[in-house]
């Protein structure tokens, strides 16, 4: 067991957690220039296209063996980044939640969980190409550079991927209300993905945690800006 930690300079590494579809080059250039300004390792995560929380969980964990940590996740990562630490508060220094999608176990109504399932199904109907070029057409050029390479990546297993993210079950106001930790949410105000309503529910819930906002511009301008106003939250935690 690891004593408590109280401030970021106790970790010895960082693990970052991409969001659904994602990949580890984002989740480093999300987080990596925060963790080199304070000189912290990162461990950005490559999801197992075929195991996507397993793999993430697996990340963590070997992460942990060695030390406290802190757990950096965007979308589906910061609903594990939460779930992990949860259950591991003595190796957890604290966490940050990025672009949080949804609370509760009910995803009926969850737009990342919604866009997830039609992505997966329109990938095995009309396959990869096609897919890539409609999104390409609807998206930010930012946005749509990181899902290309990613999702060419992560194929041919990406509908399964985005399947069990579907599937995912965010964790509820009971699960949020249970965290030890100092937690910083970062939320774009402007993203229907990830709506602004949810990133202050979980503010709300979580008791040690501040909200920072952010513009989907300013993410598509330096995704950077996910680690340095995360981090600046969670020192304020």
């Amino acid at each position: 067991m690891f004593d408590s930690p109280h401030s970021v300079s106790a970790a010895h590494v960082v693990v970052a957690l991409p969001g659904t579809g994602s990949d580890a080059d984002f989740a480093r250039r999300a987080f990596e220039p925060a963790c080199s300004a304070r000189r912290l390792g990162v461990v950005a995560v490559e999801p197992d296209p075929t195991a996507v929380v397993a793999s993430y969980r697996a990340a963590l964990d070997a992460a942990a063996a060695a030390g406290p940590i802190v757990v950096a996740g965007i979308s589906l990562g910061a609903a594990v980044a939460i779930e992990w630490a949860a259950e591991h508060p003595d190796r957890t220094v604290g966490v940050v939640a990025a672009l949080p999608g949804w609370t509760g176990p009910d995803t009926t109504a969850c737009p990342a969980a919604l866009s997830a399932s039609a992505t997966a199904a329109q990938l095995r109907t009309d396959g990869l190409d096609a897919v890539v070029e409609r999104m390409r057409a609807s998206s930010p050029r930012w946005l749509a550079d990181a899902l290309t390479r990613s999702w060419r990546s992560q194929w041919p297993n990406l509908p399964a991927a985005l399947e069990e993210a579907a599937d995912y079950k965010w964790p509820g106001t009971e699960r949020l209300g249970t965290i030890e930790v100092p937690v910083a949410v970062v939320t774009a105000v402007d993203d229907p993905v990830h709506p602004f309503a949810i990133a202050e529910e979980w503010a709300a819930l979580i008791p040690r945690s501040t909200i920072h906002r952010i513009t989907l511009a300013e993410l598509g301008a330096d995704p950077a800006i996910l680690g340095h106003t995360g981090f600046v939250a969670l020192a304020r935690g």
